[in-house]
């Protein structure tokens, strides 16, 4: 078994999975039937990108397990996602610019990862980056197309920034473990990542007018098990079925 590599695949992995079954709560209660269909649709690449990563994780780790047992039987304490990951969904403007920190951050992080050293990461990391490339298109186009509507949509997209900006900064935490892997090509130097998002996402934040925050909490612990109260109550509707059934099929 590789430790590192492992906790990182799961950082991956659960990542992926909270921000699906975060956008998954949105089925049915869209805008419209087209914008329904598509977060329903970006919900389930992300909750297939998790399923990919946890199956690098079990082959890595070498233990009889399966990604649905890392899906369904971990704890809270046991998840590696960041923060901003498992934030309720909140209103359309809120779900809007969290999904595209989050995918400006994928799309810089596939590219790298695509080039790992890691055969079965870098197989997975391009057929994801296909994936997010149309995933941050949209969310692109409806963060400049609430931001420079009505007064109303402005008011709520400077509101969703001021709540969420504090905790990106989560999105580029290291520790000594990864800084190995990366040192080995096996992951992205996250470094360079932040420098490239800090870049994209300034780019958009010009274009949309909005004000960046001067000071704030900064968001932390999400990458060493120490996660909000909304993370536990994701869980205990998530793995309610698994854990009230072990091992169930049909």
């Amino acid at each position: 078994m590789e430790p590192a590599l492992y906790q990182y695949l799961l950082r991956l992995a659960d990542s992926s999975l909270t921000m699906g079954q975060r956008l998954a709560e949105w089925c049915g209660h869209g805008p419209y039937l087209e914008e329904d269909v598509a977060l329903t649709n970006v919900s389930l690449d992300l909750i297939g990108h998790a399923q990919m990563f946890y199956q690098i994780a079990v082959e890595v780790s070498g233990e009889h397990k399966t990604p649905d047992d890392l899906a369904f039987l971990r704890d809270a304490h046991e998840f590696r996602n960041p923060l901003l990951t498992e934030l309720p969904k909140g209103d359309f403007a809120y779900t809007t610019l969290k999904q595209y920190f989050v995918d400006v951050f994928n799309l810089h992080l596939y590219q790298a990862l695509s080039k790992s050293k890691h055969q079965p990461l870098a197989q997975a990391a391009k057929k994801a980056l296909m994936e997010v490339k149309y995933h941050l298109t949209r969310s692109q186009a409806w963060c400049e197309r609430l931001s420079l509507s009505t007064d109303e949509a402005k008011q709520r997209m400077q509101q969703a920034f001021d709540d969420l900006w504090f905790y990106t900064p989560e999105l580029f935490e290291t520790d000594e473990a990864m800084l190995q892997l990366a040192d080995q090509g096996l992951i992205a130097d996250y470094s360079v990542l932040q420098s490239y998002w800090q870049q994209q996402v300034s780019d958009l934040i010009s274009k949309c007018q909005l004000v960046v925050p001067q000071s704030g909490w900064l968001a932390t612990g999400g990458l060493q098990g120490e996660h909000s109260e909304h993370l536990g109550y994701m869980l205990a509707e998530m793995q309610f079925l698994q854990r009230a059934y072990p091992g169930c099929e049909w």
